[in-house]
């Protein structure tokens, strides 16, 4: 009789945390020496999943940019599962969080006052400069670079 062992291997994936405005806004707010690059997104948004590797390459490639990646999903589906999936199934490695609000319409202004809902967003913000910006549409190539140079100085 022939035993065979086999080797369990786990892999674990990052969950994402469920946050409230007041949370998010902190973040936003907050006083830090790198760029912070959030980006608005949900499982269901098509432009959203295809810009999703820009925000991966940045978060690897430049130690200077804190990338938050904040699902909507919580509005249509409040159960967390469907993002760690995602999550998982995607390998991500930045930052998620689920923003945990219903009825976008009451508070997306809170974010930013020219922000019209539409997804993907993404908003660049230098909270030593003040300097920030919205991007509302999907990015492309170098798209993130030239934003992060917009608000550096």
């Amino acid at each position: 009789m022939l035993s065979v062992g086999l080797e369990s291997t786990f892999i674990f994936a990052q969950t994402a945390e469920q946050i409230k405005l007041n949370d998010l806004q902190e973040v936003i707010n907050s006083p830090t020496e790198h760029i912070q690059v959030i980006n608005f997104w949900a499982t269901w948004c098509a432009p959203c999943v295809k810009e999703m590797p820009l925000f991966e390459k940045l978060n690897a490639e430049n130690k200077n940019v804190d990338v938050t990646l904040v699902s909507m999903d919580y509005d249509l589906d409040p159960d967390p599962e469907k993002v760690h999936r995602f999550i998982a199934r995607k390998k991500l490695q930045s930052k998620v969080v689920i923003l945990a609000e219903s009825d976008p319409n009451t508070w997306i202004d809170k974010i930013d006052k020219n922000w019209e809902g539409a997804l993907p967003a993404t908003l660049v913000i230098n909270t030593k400069t003040g300097k920030r910006k919205l991007v509302q549409r999907e990015l492309h190539e170098g798209d993130l670079e030239k934003l992060i140079d917009e608000v550096k100085n």
